[in-house]
């Protein structure tokens, strides 16, 4: 049994919207920049190995905007409380469950 073909057919009379046509136009006109990428394992160009990213490494260092003394405390702080929070948490948690394991489910 033959499958049905899943291309659209032109009808004929029936004409295209000036968009289309000018969208066609233009990606006929407009050519590749460059070579196109090689996806058959060509080989790639040497970038310049341990030398080429600690300059990399270091400009980009150069650009990061550090933390000022204050901002440097703040953060600190926030970070010693939220530890505090969740240490509090799971150690009620681990008191529950230590009870919960005693009690009820040592005792079947």
């Amino acid at each position: 049994m033959a499958r049905p073909q899943r291309t659209r057919r032109k009808r004929s009379g029936f004409q295209q919207p000036a968009a289309a046509e000018r969208a066609r136009q233009r990606r006929r006109e407009i050519k590749p920049v460059g070579q196109p990428k090689s996806q058959t394992g060509a080989r790639r160009e040497r970038r310049g190995g341990i030398r080429g990213f600690a300059a990399e490494s270091i400009g980009e260092l150069k650009k990061v905007e550090w933390p000022n003394r204050r901002q440097l405390f703040t953060a600190t702080v926030v970070v010693i409380i939220a530890i505090a929070v969740v240490g509090a948490y799971l150690w009620v948690a681990d008191l529950a469950f230590a009870r919960f394991v005693k009690d009820v489910l040592l005792n079947l």
